[in-house]
């Protein structure tokens, strides 16, 4: 049946993680349970950071906002996985193809933009501190919320437009857990080589430039740190620091993925599968138990919540 866009196939068959059904059941309860404890985690920070007043810096608020984008990026794809893998045939149509993609990259990409943001913040607060004030202004933070949301915006619906135009004819069965570009771009039954050029640069180069981008300014933050007197040192760098590792979590793998040309490898689904639905949550967890100000408050909130 042809549809509106000129492909003929109208679902997608998802071969899934593994073929074995053993370690299907075993991902899924290791998932859920890693779900149980974490995800929850996630939404207390939030909470933590929206209910504390003594929280009130933009570091803390990008952090929140950090932990809402993780957490909703995990619902894409995630949940469909869990359910697949009590299914024998784990069938997606079309359209919820098409819709997963665009929140994938929107929902990525505003992260990506939203890291560099938390950057800027770090370098303004330790290299110019008395402008920190003027320059991070509430204004500004919400000003910079609202430019990285309209970037992974724009940086979606580039890569849903080019998918739209590929036809699709046959086969329909793709080797992974969910529906992404490098895997899709390879059932097109047309040549994809100018499609896939314009992904790796609309993906692949940008992640990679926003990535060098941050090892950059967090080797000036440090070089200055080292060079300023000794008090505060390790107040300075523990955000740095932990902001460096969320920053290897968050663009290792999206380098790896979509910086090569779209073959497939035996990684992919390791990486992919660690990039979707593991690191995602862990980001904002790592940041919290580096923060002595954020543990305080979690527990501030939980006594009187226990006490009540």
């Amino acid at each position: 049946m042809e549809i509106r866009n000129g492909t003929l196939v109208t679902e997608f068959i998802l071969l899934g993680l593994t073929q074995s059904r053993h370690i299907q059941l075993l991902v899924f309860v290791l998932i859920f349970i890693f779900y149980l404890i974490i995800l929850p985690g996630n939404f207390l920070i939030i909470l933590t950071i929206k209910s504390d007043p003594g929280l009130s810096d933009p570091l803390y608020f990008f952090l929140g906002n950090l932990a809402f984008l993780d957490a909703s990026y995990t619902f894409i794809v995630a949940p469909r996985m869990l359910a697949d893998f009590l299914s024998e045939k784990k069938v997606i149509s079309y359209r919820c193809c098409i819709t997963q993609l665009f929140f994938l990259h929107f929902l990525g990409g505003g992260e990506g933009l939203l890291l560099i943001v938390m950057a800027f913040d770090r370098y303004i607060a330790i290299c110019q501190p008395l402008h920190y004030s003027a320059v991070v202004s509430p204004r500004a933070c919400y000003a910079l919320l609202l430019a990285l949301w309209f970037g992974g915006f724009v940086h979606s619906i580039i890569q849903v437009a080019l998918i739209l135009h590929l036809p699709f004819c046959g086969p329909n069965q793709l080797d992974n857990f969910f529906w992404d570009v490098p895997q899709v771009i390879k059932l097109a039954c047309t040549d994809t080589f100018v499609v896939e050029l314009l992904m790796v640069f609309n993906s692949g180069l940008l992640t990679l430039l926003c990535f060098l981008g941050l090892l950059v300014s967090y080797a000036v933050i440090l070089f200055h740190v080292h060079r300023s007197s000794s008090e505060g040192k390790s107040k300075a760098v523990s955000p740095c620091t932990t902001h460096m590792i969320i920053v290897f979590l968050m663009f290792g793998p999206s380098i790896f993925i979509y910086t090569r040309p779209f073959r497939a490898l035996p990684a992919d689904k390791v990486v992919a599968f660690s990039h979707t639905v593991i690191f995602p949550l862990m980001n904002p967890v790592i940041y919290t138990l580096r923060n002595q100000e954020v543990k305080t408050s979690i527990r501030r909130l939980l006594s009187r919540h226990v006490m009540c």
